[in-house]
């Protein structure tokens, strides 16, 4: 297929739309169910480099959960934890596979902001990711390819309207790009700079330790920026992105906002967290907003007299502000990446308060001294890659 016309644009008042290679060849996507759209197909091309990336970097399969071209999260493969298959509301006898494991953990960084996401995955879908992926609420996913009995569940998801994408793996694009904004055509050559091992290099602060965990957190923090709307900061543990902090004119925001969601995912682990007791039929949106109002400062909106009984069983203890606090300050070896350069240490030190003891970035401030300084004062391991990584 060489082109494929869409219903409208980024908004129904955007038409005609439509994607096609401007060579004349065929299109290294097949729809094999579904209508997607134009950004669903945005977030397909966006979170297949990606994963493609993350699995050539580590070796492991990946995934990616993507929503409004940035991803929620991405995740390398490694088994799930008792914890981890509690928090991700894993069925106890469910048989998973790595590619499943990478998504499962990808969606699980941040369940609320991967609500109607976009699925990518490195490795053929399997029944056991389709199995998974269809009691969640998403609007399509990209992978190299499918077994008989995946596309068979994708394909009864969404009344049958679930939009399932398969790519060419061995699809290539040119080495230029082009974009059109506001009559005027940009150019560019395509960002295939390759993020591995060999780019963190450089440790710039007294501690050089940096075992080989950190080296894959590091990995997957950078490769997930690359394709992260700018600027934007990511912390990574155990293979996974835990909080993505994108499109932030300040640095120090995305450094909170990142921050905010790596603690929340911390905080999504406290036995008080994992003991809530819901009421029986509650729908995965309900719960997962349940869960995220109980954990902020608006508690009461979720347990209050007469609201509590409309979410859970039991009337849950709130979780005080102590209490979060004691369980975050129990983090450490967390990961922190950004797209350019700390400019002040002040990025550092809330990194630190949700356990970062590694940090990834470009360096080049003028006050790189101070940002080295005040990770020295942290005993954390920082390498300057030398390279940024904005993506617009």
């Amino acid at each position: 297929m060489k082109e494929m016309e869409l219903k409208y644009g980024c908004n129904p008042n955007q038409k005609p739309s439509r994607v096609f290679m401007r060579d004349g060849s065929d299109l290294p996507i097949t729809v094999l169910n579904g209508k997607p759209g134009y950004i669903n197909l945005l977030d397909a091309l966006n979170s297949w480099q990606l994963v493609k990336e993350l699995k050539e970097a580590t070796g492991m399969a990946s995934a990616a959960s993507f929503k409004h071209v940035s991803p929620a999260g991405a995740a390398v493969g490694k088994p799930l934890s008792p914890v981890e298959r509690q928090m991700y509301f894993v069925e106890p006898d469910a048989q998973l596979t790595p590619i499943s494991c990478a998504y499962i953990r990808a969606r699980g960084a941040d369940r609320l902001c991967s609500y109607g996401d976009w699925a990518a995955l490195s490795e053929v879908c399997d029944a056991a990711t389709a199995a998974y992926l269809k009691a969640e609420v998403s609007d399509g996913i990209i992978a190299p390819g499918y077994t008989p009995e995946a596309l068979e569940i994708l394909k009864s998801k969404k009344k049958g309207n679930y939009n399932v994408v398969q790519i060419d793996p061995a699809y290539h694009c040119a080495p230029e790009e082009l974009k059109d904004v506001f009559g005027v055509t940009f150019q560019q050559g395509h960002n295939d700079f390759k993020i591995g091992p060999d780019l963190l290099s450089n440790i710039v602060t007294a501690n050089k330790t940096l075992p080989p965990e950190a080296v894959t957190d590091m990995i997957v923090a950078l490769i997930t920026l690359k394709y992260t709307q700018s600027n934007s900061v990511c912390y990574v543990k155990d293979g996974q992105a835990i909080g993505v902090g994108a499109g932030q004119q300040s640095r120090i925001h995305c450094t909170r906002l990142a921050g905010q969601k790596a603690d929340n995912w911390l905080l999504r682990q406290h036995p008080k967290v994992l003991g809530l007791s819901f009421v029986e039929n509650i729908r995965r949106p309900d719960r997962d907003n349940a869960i995220d109002v109980y954990l902020s400062d608006e508690y009461e909106d979720v347990l209050a007299d007469g609201v509590w009984q409309q979410t859970f069983q039991v009337k849950p203890e709130v979780l005080t502000a102590a209490e979060k606090k004691a369980w975050i300050a129990r983090q450490t070896g967390v990961t922190c990446g950004s797209d350019a350069f700390f400019p002040f240490g002040d990025n550092v030190e809330r990194a630190r308060k949700s356990g970062v003891s590694y940090i990834a970035e470009p360096g080049g401030s003028i006050r790189d001294d101070h940002v080295i300084a005040t990770a020295d004062k942290y005993n954390m391991v920082m390498c300057f890659t030398g390279m940024r990584l904005f993506h617009h």
